[in-house]
C-alpha cells in the first residue's frame, strides 16, 4: 500500500489517496465496509465486481471506476486472487463541490464515475491508467482534481459543516439533540439536513463513524482486546460493539478479522 496526502488545495476535499496492490490470494468476497468518507475508487486492473450493493435491492455492477457515497451496510466486492488500484477518501461535505452534486444523492449506493462526472471522468481514469509508478500517479490526481476544485470554496462553516465536524471529532460519541441545540436548529431540521446533504441521518451517521474507528483500532499494530476497543470507541460493553458490527458489517469482529487480516 502506499498512503498520501493530496496537495494541500485539495485536502479540504480528499482525506487521503490510498494506493493498493494486492495479489496471490484465493477467490474471495471482500466487505467493503461503511465509513465516514465517500469513496472513489480507480481500478489499475480488473474491474472492481461488486457482487452485492449496501442496498441489496439494487443490481450488482462491475466498474473500473466508481464513486461509493456513505453507507450502512457492507458493499460486497468479488475478488479474485489480484487487484490493483487507488482508493480516494473524499470529505462528504467536499463531495459537492468537487463532483457536482451533494454526497446525499451518492448515499447507500456505487455508481460509475462517468455518470457522476461524464467524459471528465473517462479523462481522468486514462490518465491515471497511463501514469507510471505511485508519485505520477497522484501527481495525475492533485492535477485533474485541482483543476476541477479551483473554482469552487472550501466547504463553508455552516451550522451543518460544524455538527458533521463534531461528529467526527468526538468518534460519533456527540449527542445529536445537543448538537441540534448547539447549532440553533431543532433535531428535526438537523436530520433533514443530514439526509439532504449527506445523505444519512445524524444518529445512524454517528454510529457509522464510531464503527469506523472500531474497525481501525481492530487493524493496528498491538490490538488491543475486543472488550478495551469497545470502551474506546464509546460502546456499552464488547456485546454491543459486536451487535454494531453485525448490523453494519454483516459479521463480528472476529469473523471480518480472520477473512481481512491475513498473517496477522
Amino acid at each position: 500500500m502506499e498512503v498520501r496526502e493530496p496537495a494541500p488545495a485539495l485536502r479540504p476535499f480528499v482525506s487521503r489517496y490510498v494506493g493498493y496492490r494486492v495479489e496471490g490470494f484465493p477467490p474471495r468476497l471482500h466487505r467493503g465496509l461503511p465509513s465516514g468518507s465517500v469513496t472513489l475508487i480507480l481500478s489499475l486492473d480488473q474491474p472492481v465486481d461488486i457482487a452485492a450493493m449496501p442496498v441489496r435491492s439494487e443490481r450488482p455492477r462491475s466498474l473500473d471506476a466508481l464513486v461509493a457515497g456513505l453507507h450502512a451496510a457492507p458493499a460486497m466486492i468479488a475478488e479474485r486472487g489480484r487487484s490493483h488500484g487507488v482508493q480516494l477518501e473524499l470529505n462528504p461535505l467536499g463531495v459537492r463541490a468537487l463532483l457536482g452534486l451533494p454526497a446525499g444523492e451518492l448515499a447507500s449506493t456505487v455508481v460509475s464515475l462517468e455518470d457522476v462526472l461524464g467524459r471528465s471522468g473517462r479523462e481522468l481514469v486514462d490518465q491515471f491508467a497511463d501514469a507510471r509508478g505511485w508519485s505520477e500517479r497522484f501527481a495525475v490526481l492533485d492535477q485533474v482534481l485541482a483543476r476541477r476544485a479551483a473554482d469552487a470554496a472550501a466547504p463553508a462553516a455552516t451550522p451543518l459543516a460544524w455538527a458533521w465536524a463534531r461528529l467526527v471529532a468526538t468518534g460519533g460519541a456527540a449527542d445529536v439533540r445537543g448538537l441540534a441545540a448547539t447549532v440553533g436548529w431543532s433535531r428535526r431540521h438537523l436530520t433533514d439536513r443530514f439526509r439532504r446533504e449527506l445523505g444519512l441521518p445524524p444518529k445512524l451517521a454517528a454510529r457509522v463513524i464510531r464503527f469506523q474507528r472500531s474497525r481501525e483500532l481492530l487493524a493496528s499494530p498491538g490490538r488491543p482486546g475486543l472488550a478495551d476497543i469497545a470502551l474506546a470507541c464509546g460502546y456499552y460493553d464488547q456485546a454491543h460493539l459486536t451487535r454494531d458490527w453485525r448490523e453494519l458489517a454483516g459479521c463480528s469482529p472476529t469473523v471480518w478479522m480472520a477473512e481481512e487480516l491475513v498473517g496477522d
